[in-house]
């Protein structure tokens, strides 16, 4: 798992693009899509209680993205007006996703598979990986995102309080906690693999 940006991507969208999309332009728009796909996948996969639904969230998201295209204002990031409908998607199914743990637990149990072997290889990567996404998954909900946003998306506070509502104050409380929480996570799980 990758817990730094992709810094050879591009962070940001031309803004003709993004006009043209407003306009209905659906090739423009399948460029926005395809610039912020992998990060929206990525977000979406570590504040998701169920990771492997956020294929179905991400695509949710451009759903409503395209839906809200036309009252999208300039004067604000786009990417920062993106991951404010990513949050509040990955927000709602978890909500949802909450409820029909509570409803139907014994069908959650029921539905077990194997993972298939990893090659040798990656099998330490792998394994790494999986136990930062459990430490990460033990993080409140409302801290990871704010972890994520900042430290994981590079979004900045001003930006992020923007995004939430949340006072900056807050959001940077909230981001020590989740580090701290995450750190310990990490501590405890490492000295397992000595």
């Amino acid at each position: 798992v990758k817990l730094v940006p992709d810094t050879n991507a591009d962070r940001r969208i031309d803004p003709a693009t993004i006009r043209r999309a407003k306009l209905g332009d659906a090739h423009a728009f399948t460029v926005l899509v395809e610039a912020y796909y992998a990060r929206c996948l990525r977000f979406a996969g570590s504040m998701l209680a169920s990771p492997e639904d956020a294929e179905d969230v991400v695509q949710e998201v451009f759903v409503r993205v395209h839906a809200a295209l036309a009252r999208y204002q300039e004067r604000q990031r786009f990417d920062s007006w993106l991951f404010r409908i990513v949050g509040n998607c990955c927000r709602s199914a978890n909500a949802s996703a909450h409820a029909r743990l509570t409803q139907s637990l014994d069908a959650t149990l029921g539905a077990t598979s194997l993972p298939a072997a990893a090659p040798p290889a990656t099998a330490f990567s792998d394994e790494w990986g999986a136990t930062v996404r459990r430490a990460l998954a033990e993080v409140p909900e409302y801290n990871r995102e704010i972890l994520l946003l900042h430290y994981v998306e590079e979004f900045s506070y001003e930006e992020i309080e923007v995004m939430t509502g949340i006072k900056k104050s807050a959001l940077k409380m909230r981001a020590k906690r989740a580090a701290d929480q995450l750190r310990r996570a990490l501590g405890t799980r490492e000295n397992t693999y000595e």
